[in-house]
């Protein structure tokens, strides 16, 4: 089930005490991240966060759930409600999260041709 877009505005809001968060879409879900690092998301209208020492030890008593099938577990945030929480959360976790991986830009490649009816060989930019 994919999650709405008005859960997703609700959970942006009362993380704003944190600032510079945002947000992507993907596959009907949305990816949550803090200063450029990926550190949860929204599944199925459940707000869930990466499993790190802080997240443990801040939400000792939330329950480990999957964002999806064979995915790996995260913790489940019930203390929406509190921006105060969600903001020393978020705080805590940064340093412990891992820097978002950039994707490389694909090179152009060069393609050598043999041309058999000259017998002459050329180079083609492909990309």
């Amino acid at each position: 089930m994919a999650s709405k877009k008005e859960y997703l505005d609700f959970v942006l809001e009362q993380l704003s005490e944190a600032g510079e968060i945002t947000s992507r879409a993907m596959m009907g879900e949305y990816l949550l991240y803090y200063r450029d690092k990926l550190f949860g998301g929204i599944y199925d209208d459940r707000f869930l966060v990466k499993i790190t020492a802080s997240s443990e030890k801040l939400l000792a008593d939330a329950p480990r759930e999957e964002p999806y099938d064979g995915a790996k577990p995260m913790l489940l945030v019930t203390e929406i409600e509190d921006k105060d929480f969600l903001r020393d959360l978020l705080l805590a976790m940064y340093e412990e999260l891992p820097e978002t991986k950039k994707k490389a830009k694909k090179s152009k490649k060069q393609i050598l041709l043999y041309d058999l009816t000259d017998k002459r060989s050329f180079t083609r930019m492909n990309g």
